[in-house]
């Protein structure tokens, strides 16, 4: 950044270059268009008062990052505006994303269940064939990993929405009239596909869409969507078993194509993110955007004008994001591993904390505790579902406020207590020990299934916000779509293992399997602290200042002690560490 900051007391306000654009509103008319303007210095002061008045000290605070904060204070952005509320309906488009991903990822289970569907196809509810239909979801999933990224790089991010929606649409009206297993298995294929490809583009959509006031709680939110898609598709599952007919299967499956129709539509409507805009020389549009919902409409406002100075620094417009072949930018740097590190390091934690075995196998630990009637399985994991969408969206808005890392580090180490007390009391009062003491047994089996519970809610809580937004911030632009391609593959082979790896695991292990989530929540928690950085606090292009640094998690970590003032922010250093 062009401020440095000294140790004694100086004002700091934000020194914002300006295009030399008279058409766009920045300073004096100037001879530069096109990308490669030159630029000039204008002191901002954001006082009514003259300047040499001293400053009336408010209070004082740290911060991540003393340009942003003051931007923020100088604007006072305010989100119960029209224009944000026009903003809030673009993002719920790409929302949608998510929906579709919690609607396909979860409607298959019902299916699997219902009579119709096993004679219509000859299968039944375990076997070769039925782990092949569930297997071909994956398989086309982590195919379209590799494609997602390109089509999100060359076409922007709302069209790469629009592609992956058309994309899973296909794949519906492949699956719905099916009349074979292997047309069933190829639009199965087809669908993994498409949601790969929303999967990459929806929450690079949000992110660099999203105020950058709100940029955490909005994201956060995006995954968070997964159970408006996720819940619906268990009980549509369950109202339709009850038809008499194929009808009974081919309705679920043609439902698909509700929340991809959403979005094919909704894109027509939203704005490209500036980001890509700036990527690819179209300046005028992406200040046009950043103005309008992110300044309210003035081309000048502070977080207008340092978001669009970072972002000509930062992002390139011969970039590798424009050679769909070139991945090096993932890996060929120190920076480029670190950043990595974390999107891959998110991808395995984010499904290897035991939110695979209470997700896939709720039934299964529901019964090692003597709960066998599927409908009260059903009841519990319905339940369980419909808290953990209220403890997701309540976890998006403490992304903002607590930060990433504490959110991740908390809620890791609780994961240690909750699988280590699940793992007492199954084992002193689980099926193998339930003779003795029907009383005792019932009681401990309670206790299980509320730490089971109690699980399950810290995980929506801590995990599924960040699981769309903390990689996304870790990825820099010219990388992002590509990275959230190879970011959705690890996801996918992470839950490949919980699919097919754990059941044969769990069934001669039982309730011992736990011990191996003790030991790694344990592992996560200690790898975070020395490795994850802090996002929270600065825009998109000012996270690249973190990796940057030889240890990019203690430069996350330092805070700047700053007084707010009437006049502005007056800088007083880093906080010691």
């Amino acid at each position: 950044m062009s401020n440095q900051y000294q140790s004694d007391v100086r004002d700091i306000r934000r020194e914002y270059p300006q295009r030399e654009y008279a058409h766009m509103g920045f300073g004096e008319a100037g001879n530069s268009h096109g990308g490669n303007g030159q630029y000039h210095r204008t002191k901002e002061s954001y006082s009514s008062q003259p300047p040499s008045a001293p400053p009336m000290e408010q209070h004082i605070t740290t911060v991540q990052h003393v340009g942003f904060t003051d931007a923020l204070i100088a604007q006072k952005p305010s989100p119960w505006t029209k224009t944000m509320f026009k903003l809030y309906f673009f993002l719920t488009v790409a929302f949608l994303n998510s929906c579709i991903n919690g609607y396909d990822g979860s409607v298959m289970s019902g299916i699997n269940a219902m009579t119709y569907y096993q004679k219509y196809f000859h299968v039944s509810s375990t076997g070769q064939q039925t782990g092949i239909v569930f297997s071909a979801y994956t398989i086309g999933n982590i195919v379209g990993s590799f494609f997602c990224g390109p089509f999100t790089d060359w076409w922007g991010r709302r069209w790469g929405m629009f592609i992956g929606a058309s994309i899973i649409i296909l794949g519906t009206c492949i699956q719905a009239p099916s009349t074979s297993i292997e047309m069933f298995i190829g639009g199965r294929f087809v669908l993994g596909f498409g949601v790969a490809t929303c999967a990459t583009a929806g929450p690079s959509y949000v992110a660099e869409m999203a105020h950058p006031a709100w940029r955490g709680t909005l994201t956060g939110l995006y995954n968070s969507f997964w159970f408006v898609g996720g819940i619906p598709a268990t009980w549509v599952a369950f109202g339709t078993e009850g038809i008499k007919s194929d009808l009974s299967w081919r309705l679920p499956v043609w439902f698909q194509a509700i929340a991809s129709g959403l979005v094919l539509l909704g894109c027509l409507f939203c704005p490209e993110t500036p980001r890509w805009l700036v990527s690819h020389d179209r300046h005028e549009e992406a200040i046009r955007v950043m103005a309008k919902y992110h300044g309210e409409g003035d081309r000048n406002s502070p977080i207008v004008l340092l978001t669009y100075r970072e972002m000509i620094e930062e992002i390139a417009t011969e970039g590798s994001d424009k050679r769909w072949w070139d991945y090096k930018d993932l890996v060929n740097t120190k920076q480029a591993w670190w950043r990595i590190l974390c999107v891959v390091g998110m991808a395995f934690f984010g499904q290897w904390s035991g939110n695979g075995a209470v997700s896939y196998f709720m039934p299964i630990l529901l019964q090692t505790i003597g709960i066998d009637d599927p409908k009260t399985q059903l009841f519990y994991n319905a339940i369980l579902n419909v808290i953990s969408f209220v403890m997701a969206t309540v976890g998006a808005r403490f992304t903002d406020r607590l930060g990433r890392r504490p959110v991740l580090l908390i809620g890791t180490s609780l994961f240690v207590l909750w699988w280590t007390l699940i793992t007492v009391l199954t084992a002193l009062y689980g099926r193998e020990a339930s003779d003795d003491n029907l009383i005792v047994s019932k009681a401990g089996a309670r206790a299980a299934i509320a730490f089971i519970y109690v699980f399950g809610i810290t995980y929506s809580f801590a995990f599924t916000p960040l699981q769309a937004l903390y990689p996304v911030e870790c990825l820099a632009y010219e990388s992002r779509a590509k990275g959230m391609g190879m970011y959705n593959l690890f996801v996918n082979f992470a839950a490949f293992f919980n699919t097919y790896a754990i059941p044969v695991v769990f069934d001669r292990l039982k309730w011992r399997f736990y011990f191996i989530y003790i030991a790694w929540d344990t592992f996560e928690t200690v790898f975070i602290y020395f490795f994850f950085v802090e996002t929270k606090g600065r825009t998109l292009e000012e996270i690249n200042e973190i990796f940057e640094a030889p240890y990019p998690k203690k430069k996350s970590v330092q805070k700047h002690i700053v007084v707010i003032t009437d006049r502005g922010i007056l800088d007083k250093g880093l906080e010691d560490c």
